[in-house]
């Protein structure tokens, strides 16, 4: 008998059950998807953010997006990733901003030169903080990751309550995209001496700003 075989024959031992026995099936997934009005949403996802160390705004109005974008960036390089939402609104616009890439050599080297990387986010998790990255030619991972300072500008209507409604939409995301990013707060580390760095795995400074 092999070391597994002897791990596996004690865990159904301990569970009751012999070798043949077929195990029962898993039971349903509980999804809870809590009723909770948009402007509370709103409020709870900029509150978290903000005890995370990020920057917020929640914008009455797509001018007031531009304007604080603007402002952030101020005529500095940037890369705007091709949601369509950024461009809807004018950020692709703004002095300064790069946007429009299809290869992926040429967006990598533009995002390792600037300091701000623009995009929107498929959703936002109210409870937590969170950003949702669902990686496609619209939103590639690079714009969000590499840069030092990250602005997400999404409309209301995507702020979710929490993962349960996230999964509800998207319950088998892998089906959909080769990867989907969660992005809590700015990136930060505490590995070396137990002293937290922000900044070393990806951007250090993250704005979230949401339009109604």
């Amino acid at each position: 008998m092999t070391a597994r075989e002897a791990i596996l024959r004690d865990v159904r031992r301990n569970l009751g059950r012999d070798a043949a026995e077929t195990p029962p099936a898993p039971p349903p997934a509980r999804v809870r998807i809590p009723e909770v009005p948009r402007e509370e949403r709103i409020a709870s996802m900029l509150e978290r953010v903000a005890a995370l160390a990020g920057r917020t705004l929640h914008a009455h109005s797509t001018s007031e997006a531009v304007d604080y974008v603007a402002e952030r960036t101020r005529g500095a390089a940037s890369v705007a990733s091709n949601a369509p939402f950024l461009r809807q609104i004018g950020i692709t616009g703004l002095p300064g901003v790069e946007s429009g890439f299809t290869d992926e050599r040429n967006l990598r080297e533009a995002c390792a030169r600037v300091e701000v990387g623009i995009t929107s986010a498929d959703y936002a998790l109210a409870d937590t903080g969170t950003l949702v990255m669902i990686a496609s030619p619209a939103e590639a991972r690079l714009v969000s990751l590499v840069p030092p300072v990250h602005i997400a500008v999404l409309p209301a209507e995507r702020v979710l309550t929490g993962l349960d409604e996230l999964f509800a939409l998207h319950p088998l995301p892998a089906d959909e995209t080769s990867s989907m990013v969660l992005i809590t707060g700015p990136s930060r580390t505490a590995d070396i001496e137990q002293i937290l760095v922000r900044g070393v795995h990806g951007p250090g400074e993250i704005h979230v700003v949401i339009v109604d």
